[in-house]
């Protein structure tokens, strides 16, 4: 099989000649490992064995003056954040904000993203790879900083109104930037891949309640674009979600990635039972403690018997419980999960 047919054979929840591999790298490990290895980009995925390939918009618009002295960098939305890689807000510009307000916010324009040279990004991997697209649209994250957490927790009891327009504002922008590089893309991408932490190390952010009411109508937007593509869609969450799982089957995802399996009600055992053949998991593999201070042999271990709970049957991909692989995390345990995969996780047909 080739790595696309690989993984839309897993999607579509049979067996493929192996479970396939999807390996998310922190910029700074894939620097590292690069480095460690003596190959370039495509060599390290190629080495890794990963099935998959990424392709985004690029930002072309205004360059915005940053007005706080801590801050050194700034979203489309205009919250300033500090610190290293994506850093922490030091502003949150909608917290003393009335409802008009946050309708008379300068929102960002789509088409400073740029989608002109996706498609032919896409190409030039021939059809081999299952590629992933889309903008990540963490709203939901985008939500918190503009109002602050506990803001904004209050305002789903005390103004709701205000939380529903920040909610559609910053949907709108993400729906309109995917919908640009879906049209742009003509049909080379397979997978709407998005993102918004959900979920702590003991529950989810929301529980099902408000989670129904404020965050899965906007996810529900977005899968059926994917959908009125002819994608499949694939959600990340890091946390202990288990119990918004079968609302997100219901709105109609077809993959959930990171499945952090050291949160509480994350057992791979239990989700496999319950959920298994109603979406795909992708990760599952203890990037939390595991990869990052195991042996080598105690990573092929942990791999080992994430696949023999996760593989049966199909409708699962390999890789580490986490979005991006950290630096911190040492390239030869990497190599020891995708290595253990691609032997120890091939199917029997």
């Amino acid at each position: 099989m080739t790595p696309r047919e690989r993984v839309m054979t897993a999607f579509s929840h049979r067996q493929p000649d192996r479970v396939p591999i999807w390996c998310g790298m922190s910029w700074a490990f894939q620097e590292k490992a690069k480095r460690q290895l003596g190959l370039d980009d495509e060599g390290l995925l190629v080495r890794l064995g990963d099935d998959f390939r990424r392709v985004s918009a690029e930002y072309a618009g205004p360059k915005f003056e940053l007005r706080n002295s801590r801050a050194n960098k700034r979203t489309v939305f205009g919250v300033e954040r500090s610190g290293v890689g994506y850093g922490q807000p030091v502003n949150h510009p909608l917290a003393e904000a009335a409802l008009r307000d946050v309708h008379e916010h300068p929102w960002p324009d789509p088409a400073w993203m740029d989608v002109s040279k996706i498609r032919q990004k896409t190409e030039s991997w021939g059809g081999k790879y299952c590629i992933l697209g889309g903008s990540w649209s963490p709203f939901w994250h985008d939500a918190i900083e503009l109002a602050g957490m506990e803001n904004l927790y209050m305002k789903m009891y005390d103004e709701p109104e205000f939380v529903d327009a920040i909610m559609a504002h910053t949907v709108d922008y993400y729906f309109e930037v995917s919908r640009r590089t879906f049209e742009a893309a003509c049909g080379t991408i397979d997978v709407f891949f998005m993102g918004n932490d959900l979920g702590s190390q003991t529950g989810p952010l929301l529980g099902p309640d408000l989670f129904s009411r404020f965050i899965l109508p906007h996810l529900k937007r977005l899968i059926q674009l994917g959908h009125d593509y002819g994608l499949k869609t694939q959600l990340h969450s890091c946390g202990g979600i288990a119990p918004l799982i079968p609302l997100l089957i219901d709105t109609g995802l077809d993959s959930l990635q990171a499945v952090q399996c050291t949160c509480r009600g994350m057992d791979l055992a239990q989700l496999k039972a319950q959920f298994g053949d109603k979406i795909v998991f992708n990760g599952a593999i203890d990037s939390h403690h595991m990869l990052i201070d195991g042996s080598i042999d105690m990573v092929q271990q942990a791999t080992r018997q994430t696949l023999d709970i996760m593989m049966p049957g199909g409708g699962y991909v390999a890789g580490a419980s986490h979005d991006s692989i950290l630096e911190e995390t040492p390239v030869e345990n990497i190599l020891a999960m995708t290595d253990t995969v691609q032997g120890y996780g091939a199917y029997k047909n």
